[in-house]
């Protein structure tokens, strides 16, 4: 399993664009990737568990990919992150 932290710098948060271009993305992997915030979880491959954990920003998630392309799909779910909130 791999995981990874991030801060989120959107002010708004995680709304439904970069949302969608998260889901979009780790839709490509094979590999269950959940998000964390709070104690609560969801599934990144599912846009309204996503769009429920309510991240604003300046907080901090949680990002874990286990699977046959868990490195690949971590590295993609970060650089997704950096580039869209």
């Amino acid at each position: 399993m791999r995981s990874i932290a991030y801060v989120i710098t959107d002010r708004v948060g995680i709304h439904a664009r970069p949302a969608g271009i998260v889901v979009k993305t780790v839709q490509k992997y094979q590999s269950e990737i959940f998000i964390y915030k709070d104690g609560k979880q969801a599934d990144a491959k599912k846009l309204m568990q996503l769009m429920s954990l309510g991240v604003k920003g300046g907080e901090e998630i949680s990002v874990t990919a286990e699977g046959p392309d868990e490195e690949e799909a971590c590295a993609a779910m970060e650089k997704v992150l950096k580039e869209n909130l």
